[in-house]
């Protein structure tokens, strides 16, 4: 990106870290300019977007969605949390900011950065924090080791998608329902049928636990769900056509009120792809077997294919998987002979395995997702400070 005719360089003190399958810069909500209105120009030229290019070579952003992230910590002004995490999607070609949903993924370096930057205090042991995320306003306990006062990060803990391993930290979330919409199911439905201009009519389950999604059969597109990323970014028209779907389902969740509203919110919902088990090549060419997963998912964060699967997503995917009716349930139902419903879920995603777990029940009230957890691991790979361009005033 080049800078600004009379812009001046600035400098944020931030540590850069991997957390699951995301890469992301930390910030302490102390050093980032207070008004929101103002973090845009900032964490844009910090990331290296807009880029047209798609690879955002002029700042620390990696060209995918996965790689172009921020995370804003602070301690917590909640009674009940200890930490505030605001997540921020910045768009790689595009000069916004999202801040309408989640990361689960980076949700796993948030604790630990909280302990590092000093910004909560533990004893050495096991360690459980609470975490406020203020995008969604759901809390989420992570649990972690520490040692002499900082976090422990190599351990034995490997997860798809990733090369070697590193310490678990676990994260809890508790009552994940309606993190978007303020309903599980924003329609009231388990399955819906969208008009969708272009396509017509398109059968959809619309749930919303961790972020919103909407969840499409695979087959109904003319795939087999088992495509790798690049594969999917191939098929003539494809994306165009689950962007569409995207919108449509947006403004059927009320996460938007019309197309156009919609088409600006590019974080929720996600589009996931399921199927049923299937065998399949992971991006490293390694082979899943049918009969090691539940299901098979491939999701779209962003407008692209993600190489593995968003954490959130994934719990959406875990949860829908409990609630009879939805398309998730659906496909997942030729295995469940052979496994009990209260088994983790084993997700076949473009990166290997995933295993996910969720719990759900049903009152007088219909359906509610009391809980959903999951284990990553995290590390720091760099600490100082990240320049970017101060626009001109005016």
């Amino acid at each position: 990106m080049s800078p600004v005719a009379g812009s001046r360089p600035g400098t944020l003190p931030a540590v850069f870290m991997r957390g699951g399958t995301s890469n992301a810069l930390m910030l302490r909500r102390a050093d980032v300019p207070g008004d929101l209105a103002a973090w845009a120009p900032v964490f844009l030229s910090a990331m290296g977007s807009p880029d047209p290019y798609g690879r955002q070579l002029d700042g620390m952003g990696g060209g995918v969605s996965s790689l172009s992230k921020i995370c804003v910590v602070a301690p917590s002004e909640r009674p009940d949390a200890d930490l505030d995490y605001t997540f921020v999607q910045v768009a790689v070609r595009e000069g916004r900011i999202d801040l309408s949903g989640n990361c689960g993924n980076m949700l796993a370096a948030v604790g630990p950065f909280g302990i590092d930057a000093g910004l909560v205090s533990a004893a050495d042991g096991p360690v459980r924090l609470r975490i406020h995320n203020t995008n969604t306003g759901k809390l989420i306990e992570a649990s972690f080791a520490v040692r002499d006062g900082r976090t422990v990060y190599a351990g034995d803990l490997a997860i798809p998608g990733v090369a070697g391993t590193g310490a678990p930290i676990r994260l809890d979330f508790r009552d994940p329902g309606g993190a978007t919409t303020g309903r599980l199911l924003p329609t009231g439905r388990t399955r819906d049928r969208l008009d969708v201009p272009g396509l017509g009519a398109v059968e959809v389950s619309l749930v919303d636990a961790a972020n919103a999604c909407a969840f499409v059969r695979a087959a109904d597109l003319g795939l087999a769900g088992t495509e790798p990323s690049a594969a999917l970014e191939a098929v003539p028209g494809l994306l165009d056509r689950l962007a569409r779907i995207r919108v449509a389902a947006s403004v059927a969740m009320g996460i938007a009120r019309d197309p156009a509203e919609a088409a600006g919110i590019a974080h929720v919902p996600f589009i996931g792809l399921v199927a049923p088990p299937r065998d399949a090549a992971t991006l490293s060419g390694a082979p899943v077997r049918a009969d090691a997963v539940d299901l098979t998912a491939r999701v779209i964060s962003n407008g692209l294919p993600h190489q593995a699967l968003p954490l959130t997503a994934t719990l959406c995917l875990a949860v829908a998987a409990r609630l009879e009716g939805s398309l998730v349930h659906e496909a997942v139902r030729t295995t469940a002979a052979a496994r009990t419903t209260e088994d983790a879920l084993r997700v076949g995603m473009p990166s290997g395995i995933l295993t996910a777990d969720a719990a759900v029940t049903r009152g007088p009230d219909g359906w509610r997702a009391t809980r959903g957890a999951f284990f990553r691991t995290a590390r720091p790979l760099m600490r100082g400070e990240v320049f970017y361009d101060v626009p001109p005033p005016g």
